[in-house]
């Protein structure tokens, strides 16, 4: 993992921030909370309409995603915020199908937004991602990691969360469920080797992203659990010093 010195980002006004991925439970919360501060203004990008949480403060733009580029292009974020994921059930078990989200889609996003001249992006990846691992899943993350490196962007922050807490609306996952009800007594337990795989607020890993995104010293960075932990404290920091300033 390679390591980057801890610094809050400094700025004058809210930042603009592009997210993909906006009505899963990370695209959710991120939106929550640019959307309780002045730090960023959310603009997101999908495939239709969707639902927004209550007292949403952002931009959306429906367009089918071989158009998301002239998006990017026309609203020039500062950096691109990618949430995307679907689930082996929600596809049916179709190994191809799963690869075509969680792979596909998304490394074309990347291209599309490299060359509209967003500078960074914050890749929402997941503990254990290996493209050398026999899982499946784990593989498919692994390989997305790669080739997402290798689009070219100036900075790119690749997120690692472990199991993820968190209220997901209409996405009911009895497994993550059961793994959440018993995170609080399994991850002491857990041994140091295995330590990546321990839970984390999602709201942690959203604000994570969010300050990562404002970020403007280059490079690639992988965050881990507590990484991510570091980074949402300067996040919700540059928010506090931000209303000081405003008072």
């Amino acid at each position: 993992m390679q390591a980057e010195p801890s610094t809050a980002a400094v700025k004058l006004g809210p930042t603009r921030i592009g997210l993909v991925g906006a009505t899963g439970l990370i695209g959710t919360l991120v939106i929550q909370v640019a959307s309780a501060s002045d730090e960023a203004r959310i603009v997101g990008i999908a495939r239709r309409e969707a639902r927004l949480p209550e007292g949403a403060r952002m931009e959306m733009f429906v367009a089918q995603p071989d158009k998301w580029g002239e998006v990017l292009e026309a609203v020039q974020p500062r950096s691109l915020i990618c949430a995307l994921g679907t689930t082996m059930r929600k596809v049916g078990g179709d190994e191809t199908a799963f690869k075509a989200v969680d792979q596909d889609l998304i490394v074309a996003t990347a291209e599309a937004a490299v060359e509209a001249g967003v500078p960074n992006m914050v890749l929402v990846s997941s503990a254990g991602a290996d493209p050398r691992s026999t899982n499946f899943y784990l593989r498919v993350k692994g390989e997305t990691e790669q080739l997402v490196s290798k689009v070219g962007f100036k900075r790119l922050d690749i997120l690692r969360p472990g199991l993820l807490r968190g209220v997901r609306e209409d996405d009911f996952r009895l497994v993550e469920k059961l793994a959440m009800f018993a995170s609080p007594v399994v991850d002491p337990l857990l041994p140091q080797k295995w330590e990546m795989y321990r839970s984390i607020d999602a709201d942690i890993v959203a604000e994570a992203a969010l300050g990562l995104g404002m970020r403007r010293a280059a490079g690639r960075f992988t965050h881990d659990n507590e990484a991510m932990k570091r980074a949402a404290r300067e996040w919700r920091n540059a928010v506090e010093r931000h209303a000081v300033d405003e008072e």
